[in-house]
Order: C-alpha cells, then sequence, then structure tokens
C-alpha cells in the first residue's frame, strides 16, 4: 500500500514563528514512518513556502538560508483537489523559459501554527478553497478561537463561564489613552490582566495592579495587536488545563494538568525556556504538575465543559482548552481555547496511555472524515438565473 504524502505546514508570519518550528518538529519526529511520507512546508517569516529534507533539522532555523542545498522554494496550486505542491526551475539555457515542476502531492495537511497566519482560519480558508483534508478546527473555529475578543462574546452566548472584561483599540488608545484607561477602571477593579487580541504564548500579557502599571500594559500589547483585552484579575486561582481530541460526536477529553506559574501569569520564557535547551521540547518542557491534584467533582466538571466546549465550536483534530478556578468560591471560568495548541497537547494524551503517533493518526483519521463528509455536500445547484440575465438591467443579482 502507498504511504500517505502527509504535509506538515509550520512557520509562518507570526509572533510564534519559533515555537510552531518546534511543534513541527517534534510532530514529524513522532509520525509513523510506514504510513506517511512527511513533506515538511516551512513557511518563513517573510511569507515564502520552503519544502525539503534540511528542514528535518532545527539546526537550519538558527540562521535560515533559502538558498541552502536541499531547499525548494514552493507554492500550493489554488485548483480544487489537486494536492499539489509546486516549484519552477530556472531555465537552463539562453532560449529557454522558466519550468514548472510538481514537488510533491498531499494527500493530507496537518498544520503547525501558532498565532496569526496560520492557526487564525487564513490558512484552513486556504486549504478549503484547495479542498485538501487537513487536520485542525475549521476557519469559524479557528477564527474565533484565535480572537480573544469574539472568544469571549462566543463563550458568553453559549452560556459558558468567563472573566469580566473589556476591550480597546489602538486608535482609541492613541486618540485619549486616558478616556481608555478610565472606562476600563469604571468596568474592572485591580488586578486586571492586559492581553493582545490575537496572540498566545503569553506574548505581551501583563498583570496590572495600578494605574501605572495598566498605563505600560495597555502599550506592550498595543505594540503586538490593534485589539486588546482587559480581564479581570483573580486572586491566586489555580490554572487548569486541557486537551480535546475528536469531530462530530465521537469526541474524548484529556487528563488536566496544572503549570506550575512563574509568577503572576505563564510567560513565553516559563513555557518555551524552562531548562535552556529544553526549550527544544516546546509545550512538553513546562513545568506541571500531571494529572492535577484536582477533586474528581471538579475534574468531571472541566472535562464535561471542554467537551462541550469543542461541541459547539464545531472544532476538529485536537485543541487545548486553558482555565482559571478560584478556589475559596469555587469558580471555574474559561481562559482560552487554542485550536493548535503547542506541541498539539501530545504530553496531555500520553497521560492517557494515548502515544503521540497515535495521536497523529487519529488527527488525520478525522481530518479525512470531516473531508469526505464536505464532498457529500451537494455543490451543483442549477438555476435559471444566468439564461435569464441582462446585463442591461437596472437591478442586480438580488431584486425585491
Amino acid at each position: 500500500m502507498d504511504k500517505m504524502q502527509l504535509g506538515v505546514i509550520f512557520g509562518s508570519r507570526s509572533c510564534e514563528h519559533e515555537v510552531s518550528v518546534i511543534s513541527a518538529l517534534q510532530m514529524i519526529k513522532a509520525a509513523d514512518p510506514e504510513r506517511y511520507t512527511i513533506v515538511p512546508i516551512y513557511i518563513s517569516m517573510s511569507g515564502e513556502w520552503y519544502t525539503g529534507e534540511p528542514l528535518l533539522d532545527i539546526r537550519t532555523y538558527q540562521h535560515f538560508d533559502p538558498f541552502m542545498k536541499g531547499i525548494t522554494r514552493v507554492w500550493l496550486d489554488s485548483a480544487s483537489g489537486t494536492g499539489a505542491l509546486m516549484t519552477v526551475d530556472p531555465p537552463k539555457g539562453i532560449f529557454r523559459g522558466e519550468k514548472q515542476r510538481l514537488v510533491a502531492r498531499l494527500d493530507c495537511v496537518i498544520p503547525v501554527l501558532h498565532g496569526m497566519h496560520g492557526e487564525d482560519g487564513t490558512l484552513q480558508g486556504m486549504l478549503e478553497m484547495c479542498n485538501i483534508p487537513y487536520a485542525s478546527s475549521g476557519v469559524a473555529a479557528s477564527a474565533v478561537g484565535m480572537d480573544k475578543t469574539y472568544m469571549k462574546d462566543f463563550f458568553k452566548g453559549c452560556g459558558f463561564p468567563v472573566l469580566d472584561s473589556c476591550r480597546a483599540l489602538r486608535s482609541q488608545w492613541e486618540t485619549d489613552s486616558v478616556a481608555v484607561i478610565k472606562k476600563i477602571e469604571e468596568t474592572l477593579t485591580y488586578p486586571v490582566f492586559v492581553k493582545p487580541a490575537s496572540l498566545g504564548s503569553s506574548i505581551g500579557v501583563t498583570k496590572a495592579k495600578n494605574f501605572g502599571e495598566l498605563h505600560e500594559g495597555l502599550e506592550l500589547a498595543f505594540a503586538f495587536d490593534r485589539k486588546v483585552l482587559i480581564e479581570q484579575g483573580l486572586e491566586n486561582p489555580l490554572e487548569l488545563n486541557c486537551s480535546v481530541l475528536g469531530y462530530n460526536d465521537d469526541v474524548t477529553a484529556s487528563a488536566i494538568e496544572m503549570p506550575i506559574l512563574g509568577g503572576d501569569l505563564l510567560s513565553f520564557m516559563d513555557k518555551y525556556l524552562q531548562g535552556g535547551k529544553s526549550a527544544t521540547k516546546g509545550m512538553a518542557s513546562l513545568k506541571r504538575i500531571l494529572p492535577a491534584p484536582i477533586e474528581p467533582e471538579l475534574k468531571d466538571r472541566i472535562q464535561a465543559l471542554s467537551i462541550e466546549i469543542f461541541k459547539r465550536m464545531d472544532c476538529k483534530g485536537v485543541v487545548r482548552i486553558d482555565y482559571m478556578y478560584d478556589t475559596p468560591a469555587d469558580a471555574l471560568y474559561i481562559t482560552e481555547i487554542n485550536t493548535i495548541p503547542g506541541s498539539l497537547a501530545f504530553y496531555l494524551w500520553n497521560e492517557d496511555g494515548v502515544k503521540y503517533t497515535d495521536l497523529i493518526d487519529r488527527m488525520v483519521g478525522y481530518a479525512l472524515k470531516a473531508h469526505e463528509e464536505k464532498n457529500d455536500s451537494n455543490y451543483a445547484f442549477s438555476s435559471s438565473i444566468l439564461k435569464e440575465a441582462s446585463l442591461g438591467a437596472k437591478h442586480g443579482a438580488k431584486q425585491p
């Protein structure tokens, strides 16, 4: 039986570019070589696409050279269903032009991108247009999951528990920063957390306990995003994370972890740079207690709520949902959903006896199932509208 050509797309124009590289190389190493021919597809910080054997070595990214032997610049054919990864070979003679060449024909794609231009629905939309199966949540769930303000509104609309918050735009901040802070102070009480709306990995996130810290936090957040979420803080909450895997009604929640915070919040350094070189392990290097030492009742609440969130957002593949738990009040709050979590949350599934290799197989299976269902839908509705249309008509396509 021929092996599946499995594209792994990573990198991209994102503040989490390097984290994506680590997550992708972890995943590639764990994939079953008997089932898949891995096609690494690296998107550079400037947006070019590359493939080639050197991309499997993390040292390649320390000083990335697009002209390194074995690296080929490519693009994805946009024609529906071809799955063609193409390149252009330079002319070999004075009178010969460039020649397009097929590099690989992708059967399925696993996006391993974190942040903008990959986790936010943009790549998912491209793969939908190309009609290629892919192992992440779809366009809508990815977009909602990336923007913390949309996410909050969605969760509130579903009746899910979230902390009070407000938001501000960079244009408002630049026009009248005092008015922005006044509105925040009228809405929330200190401490508050200031978060760029569309970033992850705690980049640009600060905790503010007073006016001065809030001003500094907003300045930092607006450097990364035009929209900022300001969220009510809690005193000494427990942070608890749960992964969910599945598609449609075939959904399972993982073991629950309790990350060990390095301070008032879990920083980028805490998540990815514990122990220096252990950064190559991505989120798997984070200090955590797994399984979390919580009561069975709270564990059941978190797992049930995580599955409900996954289903209501119509997610696919593997996600991670982060929570804050206020112990004195016995109150559980959703912090965020990560539709492509760091290290694909494989370490949470290891705790339940699911090897990373098996996790990848399940993700691919769900991608193929979703693709099959999509192609079962009817896109060939016919009408006589074009036969009856006139370019000289006074009305547009929609008439009263």
